[in-house]
């Protein structure tokens, strides 16, 4: 991904919040010639039980994610092989009346992390399992409202043959966090103070984190 210097993440947390905030990825691999890359939608999480924490640099951090077996993506996912995840955070897009100043040009504020990793194949049941019920600790603690999935193990265990679970080891991690900070400083206040009193809240959000900013 390219990053043009000044969208760069002010602290390295930036990276590890904005996966933890939108945790639904975009796996993508190498396919053949003939049929061109994979693309999944999953979602990922923060390995519960590895060493460590994610607060600072992402590089060496091991992630989790899970699809369906018979996703062809699955076949074609090989332990060892190396997997990007994308995700995306509040975007919006700027209009120019926004500045007050002519010329202008719109654009669109947006943030992203690319991870791009080596894959582990979970092949156990009872692994596989654990990565389904860590995921739903993760999501019910952070989205959810609060539900207990002890009544549904059973249940659980049935559909999990056909859950394809993997590890992810983090070998390199950018950050792109446009928000702005190429205009002058009233300029980009306007912007800030604008998507703050949108009722989008995609608008609200890039707001949020424009707040955050140096």
């Amino acid at each position: 991904m390219f990053v043009p210097s000044f969208y760069r993440e002010p602290s390295n947390s930036w990276k590890a919040d904005l996966i933890r905030d939108n945790p639904l990825a975009l796996a993508v691999t190498n396919g053949s010639p003939e049929d061109g890359p994979f693309a999944t939608h999953l979602p990922v999480i923060f390995d519960p039980e590895a060493s460590g924490d994610a607060d600072g640099e992402l590089t060496g951090a091991t992630l989790l994610g899970h699809m369906n077996r018979a996703n062809p993506h699955w076949a074609a996912l090989q332990s060892g092989s190396v997997l990007l995840l994308t995700f995306t955070g509040p975007h919006s897009y700027v209009s120019p009346t926004v500045y007050e100043k002519t010329p202008a040009a719109p654009t669109w504020n947006f943030t992203a992390v690319h991870v791009r990793g080596v894959v582990e194949k979970i092949d156990s049941m009872e692994e596989t399992l654990g990565v389904v019920q860590s995921t739903v600790r993760a999501f019910e603690g952070a989205f959810g409202d609060d539900w207990d999935m002890t009544d549904s193990l059973g249940y659980f265990r049935k559909i999990v043959p056909a859950v394809g679970a993997f590890r992810f080891t983090v070998t390199g991690a950018e950050g792109m966090f446009k928000l702005s900070q190429e205009q002058p400083d009233e300029v980009r206040e306007r912007v800030r103070t604008s998507f703050g009193q949108s009722g989008c809240t995609y608008k609200r959000e890039v707001a949020g984190l424009m707040n955050r900013l140096p």
